[in-house]
C-alpha cells in the first residue's frame, strides 16, 4: 500500500486542512498531481479532481484529460473539466501563454470550488517548484514577499506536495508503478522555469546536494520577516493614512523621512496605490526640493508639499453607457466589444469561459445596460446563495482599484446585476433545466475607433 505518512505529517504540521473537510484538487496528468491523488485516495480524504485542458499541445491536451477523466473513475471520485482558447486569451490580454493559462485556471478553480461547496483547492507544487519559483525573483528582482517561494498554504489554496522533493517523488511513482503523462514541452529552455530547472538547478547542487532543504528552511525564515514587516506597515497605515471625505490622505513629510528602513517601508505604504519602486525613489530624491512636483501611479498621485506629502486618487473619465435593446446584435463598451445571440436551450451547451454571460432569456428586461462599477453596487455571485457587494468581490479578486472603473457591468431592466463581465455570472439568471431560450454574451476585449 502506497505509504503517505509524510504527505499527512506535513497536512496536519501546517494545518492546510483537516479530514473533515472536502477538497478539489487540480490534476494535469502529470506525475505530481497524479501522485497527489493517489496520496488523498490513500488517506481517505474527500476530494474531486478538476483538469483545464488548455488546448496548447493539440491531441496531447486531450490525451491528458481523457487520462484523467480515466483517473478520476478509478479512484471513485467527482472528475471535472474545462477548455479553453488560451492563445486567444493571451493576445487579447496581452500577457505570456504561462500567465494566461495559470490567470484561467485559478479564476475557474475558485469559482467550481465555490459552486461545488469544497473547502480548499489543492495544487500539486512541490519543493523544487518553490526553489525555482525563488531564483526567478530574485533574477528579476524582489521584495521579501518573493523570497519565501511558493507558501503551503494561502486562503482557500494548499499545496500539500511541498512535503515532497521532485526526487523524492520521482521515486515514489517509480516504487508504485503509477502512470502519468508527461508533457514534452517540460524539456524545453525556452521557458525560463525550465532553463531555471535544467540548467541552473543541477549546478546550484553541485554546491549544495541538499539544496532544497536549505531553500525551504531560508524560505520559512523570509516569510516570518514579511510578516513582521507587515505588521509595521499595518500600525503606520492606521496611524498616519486615514483618509479624509474627499479620498485625499495627508502625510507629515518630517516623519516620513525618519523611517528605518526608509525604501522598503516607503514601498510598502504606498503599494496599495500602484506605486512603483522606480516612482518613490524619484520622490525620496526629490522631496528636500522645490514643492509642488506630483508623482504619479495609475490611479493615484502624490504632490509634493512645503512640509506634506497629500496623496490622491486620479480622476479618471467614467466610460458612457451603453443599452443593449435587441436580443441579437453587437455593441461596444470602453474599450469592449459586444456580441449577443439567443438559441434554444436544447441547441444549449454550457461552455466555462469568463468572457461569456450565459442567461436564462425569460429573466431578463431589455434594454439591458452595460456601465461602470458603482458604489454600493451588489450581486449575487454564481455558486453562492448570498449577496456580496461588488467593492468586496473586486477585493478578492485582487483586482486594483485603477482597474475598477474599466469593468463592464450587465444590468437587467429592473436594476439587477446580471455580469460581472470577465469574472463573474449573477447566481439568479443562470441557466437551469427549466429554461426554454438561452442569451448569451460575449466580451472580446479590442480597442474600439
Amino acid at each position: 500500500m502506497l505509504s503517505a505518512q509524510p504527505f499527512q505529517d506535513f497536512i496536519q504540521s501546517n494545518r492546510l486542512f483537516t479530514p473533515a473537510d472536502k477538497v478539489l484538487l487540480a490534476i494535469s496528468g502529470g506525475r505530481d498531481s497524479v501522485l497527489m491523488a493517489h496520496l488523498f485516495k490513500t488517506l481517505g480524504y474527500s476530494f474531486g479532481l478538476a483538469h483545464v485542458n488548455f488546448q496548447l499541445r493539440s491531441d496531447e491536451s486531450d490525451a491528458d484529460e481523457v487520462f484523467c477523466k480515466a483517473l478520476a473513475a478509478q479512484l471513485g471520485v467527482p472528475f471535472y473539466h474545462t477548455r479553453f482558447h488560451t492563445r486567444s486569451y493571451a493576445e487579447n490580454h496581452q500577457v505570456s501563454i504561462q500567465m494566461a493559462a495559470r490567470d484561467l485556471r485559478y479564476q475557474w478553480l475558485e469559482e467550481l470550488r465555490e459552486a461545488q461547496q469544497y473547502d480548499f483547492i489543492a495544487t500539486a507544487h512541490h519543493q523544487n517548484d518553490s526553489v525555482e519559483t525563488i531564483l526567478m525573483n530574485l533574477v528579476r528582482g524582489t521584495g521579501l514577499s518573493g523570497l519565501h517561494g511558493i507558501l503551503p498554504k494561502r486562503g482557500h489554496l494548499v499545496r500539500p506536495m511541498m512535503a515532497f522533493t521532485r526526487a523524492q517523488i520521482d521515486e515514489i511513482l517509480e516504487k508504485e508503478q503509477l502512470a502519468y503523462r508527461e508533457d514534452a514541452s517540460n524539456q524545453s529552455t525556452k521557458y525560463v522555469r525550465n532553463k531555471i530547472r535544467l540548467e541552473v538547478v543541477p549546478k546550484l547542487k553541485e554546491l549544495n546536494p541538499a539544496l532544497e532543504e536549505t531553500f525551504e528552511a531560508n524560505a520559512r525564515r523570509f516569510a516570518e520577516l514579511e510578516e513582521l514587516l507587515q505588521e509595521s506597515v499595518s500600525f503606520l497605515r492606521n496611524e498616519w493614512m486615514l483618509p479624509d471625505q474627499n479620498g485625499n490622505i495627508k502625510l507629515s513629510l518630517q516623519a516620513l523621512q525618519q523611517l528605518k528602513p526608509l525604501n522598503t517601508l516607503l514601498f510598502e505604504l504606498f503599494r496599495p496605490y500602484g506605486f512603483s519602486a522606480q516612482v518613490l525613489e524619484q520622490l525620496i530624491t526629490g522631496w528636500n526640493g522645490h514643492p509642488g512636483k506630483v508623482f504619479e501611479s495609475a490611479s493615484h498621485q502624490i504632490l509634493l508639499d512645503r512640509d506634506f506629502l497629500i496623496l490622491s486618487p486620479i480622476e479618471q473619465a467614467a466610460i458612457p453607457d451603453t443599452l443593449i435593446s435587441n436580443v441579437e446584435g453587437d455593441w461596444n463598451w470602453g474599450k469592449f466589444h459586444f456580441k449577443v445571440e439567443v438559441i434554444d436551450s436544447k441547441d444549449f451547451i454550457l461552455q466555462k469561459n469568463p468572457q461569456l454571460a450565459q442567461m436564462d432569456a425569460d429573466l431578463l428586461q431589455f434594454p439591458l445596460k452595460l456601465r461602470a462599477w458603482k458604489q454600493g453596487d451588489c450581486f449575487h455571485p454564481l455558486g453562492m446563495k448570498g449577496q456580496k457587494k461588488l467593492s468586496d468581490f473586486f477585493i478578492e479578486q485582487k483586482i486594483p482599484l485603477s482597474q475598477k472603473k474599466h469593468i463592464a457591468i450587465l444590468e437587467n431592466g429592473n436594476g439587477d446585476i446580471i455580469w460581472i463581465a470577465g469574472k463573474r455570472m449573477d447566481e439568479r439568471y443562470k441557466v437551469t433545466e427549466n429554461t426554454k431560450k438561452v442569451i448569451i454574451l460575449e466580451q472580446d476585449e479590442e480597442h474600439v475607433s
